[in-house]
């Protein structure tokens, strides 16, 4: 219904945040990634989803459609409101949980708080077929190593965009060292 969401940000509390767009204040529940790209004052994009309960009508904001994506997918799995599946990705990243499901590791998805074996076993195994290999988002990361993502992880949770650390790492000479805290160390100096 609401596609996406431009506005200024007037608000930030724990998770969510408050964007004026046309002289309303919606307050838009957001992914950790899109909570640290709201800065007070500035303008913000937000890819949305709205969620209509009986009790609760909510708006969800994700800072690129793939979150996006990947929020629609979860909560389609029994069991998996729209709480949780923020939480899920706000504590691993779109690459983590992509191969978690791929690599049938439910271990990987009980990091979340809320999310016990039972239920990361169910995500893995309803998500299996819907985030496989033939995911638009997928072809970019079959190119590169489980480094070079964990990497990519690591330098998206520290507020860099997916776009930009690709672009750090691919810029890493060839004899760089294969060790993730040395490849995000020298992906940094490329990024600053």
């Amino acid at each position: 219904m609401i596609e996406r969401v431009v506005g200024q940000v007037v608000k930030r509390e724990n998770d969510s945040v408050v964007i004026m767009v046309g002289g309303v204040g919606l307050r838009v529940r957001v992914t950790r990634a899109a909570f640290e790209q709201a800065q007070l004052g500035a303008e913000i994009m937000l890819y949305t989803h709205l969620a209509v309960r009986e009790d609760e009508i909510a708006l969800y904001g994700f800072s690129s459609e793939d979150e996006r994506a990947l929020f629609e997918k979860l909560i389609t799995v029994s069991g998996v409101g729209a709480k949780l599946a923020l939480a899920m990705l706000s504590t691993l990243s779109p690459e983590q949980l992509r191969r978690a499901v791929q690599r049938g590791e439910p271990e990987l998805l009980t990091r979340v708080p809320g999310i016990g074996k039972k239920t990361a076993e169910k995500i893995v195994f309803e998500l299996k077929d819907k985030i496989g290999a033939a995911a638009d988002a997928l072809s970019e990361l079959a190119t590169i190593s489980d480094v070079d993502a964990d990497a990519i992880a690591a330098l998206t949770s520290m507020g860099f965009s997916i776009a930009e650390a690709q672009r750090a790492l691919q810029q890493l000479p060839r004899d760089a060292p294969q060790e993730v805290e040395a490849r995000v160390l020298l992906a940094l100096r490329n990024l600053g």
